[in-house]
């Protein structure tokens, strides 16, 4: 008998959240398989086995928070050459303990019957993080549901009608107190409301608003699309943002450095790691592509491309969280004009993209025409950048943006 460890698995993580148990108890297991899917403040985590084996004892359920360098899981260890294999005619009886996350804390025992070919009956049901947390909210046991998804898998729907015939129904009693339910931050919310703090009342802001046309933008987006996307790409107009404003960082070094606690030193970066504001299943993330100022524009849109997705399906590294230099907020997807974007400290400037509007303007003969507008928001920390350093910087990126073939002829 061995209890697994929970170790490090990140910069300064302490604690995680158990999202998904990939194994139960009395399943057979071999070196390297994925057991768990643990919630930390920066990503969703997956964690192997590290030797071949009979799972005993989860020490956690699903929902539960757990503490680095404790035990996560017990297994009986056998030799991965003589590892035993499962009588696949057999029945086995598995006796399966789930705690109960109600306020008495109490623990729930139950027997479950299975063959070892059937793979939907482990005593396991299948549901996605955020239907395993409405049941968790709902006191619903999933084992009592019948799925009616893809494979059985249970859907929020099946969360408000009873169970299948042959099982007791089941009661649905939301946790309704006065009108209120409280939940506790968890995982990257958490790290995101401490961060958001932390950066509000330490770094003093201030902010920067310029319109942009993007008419040229346009145009040079919709002559480059199909070449990209013989190279398998889709083409955005942020990689136009991120390129030409890795550009501009190249004249304002500044912007792209960071200061210490103390406010005694500055450190300037010689990489450009821009960071992008994702809306994520798990929360709002900022994953970072590395080395901006030595990448193609293809390569840049393959990155960003790479990133958004990993971001979305909740499995983003921590290496894509770590070393950002500077951030890009793309509020207009969601139909956002305006914003004052809180900078992602340590960094020490970031920007807000608002959605593209066609508005009337006076051109250089008073006369009216439409064009396309984007409204931009800069915070700076005001410890080590001016508003005219920021300004500048802003224009000369505004610059590459509204002239894009100057932007292309000085891409390497």
């Amino acid at each position: 008998m061995q209890d697994f460890i929970l170790p490090d698995i990140g910069e300064g993580i302490v604690e995680c959240e158990v999202v998904k148990w990939l194994v139960t108890q009395g399943q057979n297991i071999i070196e390297d398989q994925p057991v768990v899917e643990v919630m930390t403040d920066k990503a969703l985590v997956e964690i192997p086995a590290k030797y071949s084996g009979v799972v005993t004892t989860l020490y956690y359920a699903e929902g539960d928070i757990a503490k680095v360098h404790s035990p996560l899981f017990a297994m009986q260890v056998t030799d991965e050459n003589s590892a035993p294999q499962q009588d696949t005619s057999s029945v086995k009886e598995v006796e399966t303990t789930a705690t109960n996350l109600s306020n008495t804390g109490t623990t729930v025992t139950s027997k479950l019957t299975h063959t070892d070919t059937d793979k939907k009956n482990t005593g396991k049901a299948l549901a996605s993080p955020a239907v395993r947390r409405l049941a968790r909210e709902l006191e619903i046991d999933l084992s009592q549901i019948v799925g009616s998804g893809d494979k059985g898998r249970v859907l929020k729907d099946d969360l408000t009608v009873s169970a299948s015939p042959k099982l007791e129904p089941v009661v649905i009693t939301p946790k309704i107190t006065g009108g209120k339910r409280v939940q506790p931050i968890r995982g990257i919310q958490a790290a995101m409301a401490k961060h958001m703090m932390h950066s509000v009342f330490t770094v003093p802001h201030f902010s920067v608003s310029e319109e942009i046309e993007m008419d040229k933008l346009i145009d040079a987006r919709s002559q480059l699309k199909a070449s990209f996307e013989k190279e398998g790409v889709k083409l955005s107009f942020m990689p136009f943002f991120i390129k030409a404003m890795s550009l501009a960082l190249e004249q304002f070094p500044i912007i792209n450095s960071q200061i210490n606690s103390d406010c005694s030193e500055v450190t300037y970066f010689d990489d450009h790691n821009i960071g992008l504001a994702v809306d994520s299943k798990i929360g709002l993330v900022v994953p970072n592509i590395k080395g901006v100022q030595n990448l193609s524009l293809l390569e840049v849109a393959k990155k960003s491309n790479e990133l958004v997705d990993l971001a979305r399906e909740g499995r983003l590294s921590s290496a894509d969280l770590k070393g950002g230099t500077i951030s890009i907020s793309n509020i207009g997807v969601l139909g956002g004009t305006v914003a004052t974007p809180v900078i992602n400290a340590p960094e020490s400037a970031i920007v807000a993209l608002g959605k593209i509007q066609r508005l009337p303007r006076f051109d250089e003969n008073d006369t009216v025409k439409a064009v396309n507008i984007m409204h931009v928001s800069w915070s700076g920390d005001h410890r080590i950048i001016d508003g005219a350093t920021m300004v500048r910087f802003n224009n000369l990126w505004k610059s590459y943006l509204e002239n894009p073939i100057t932007m292309l002829a000085m891409t390497r």
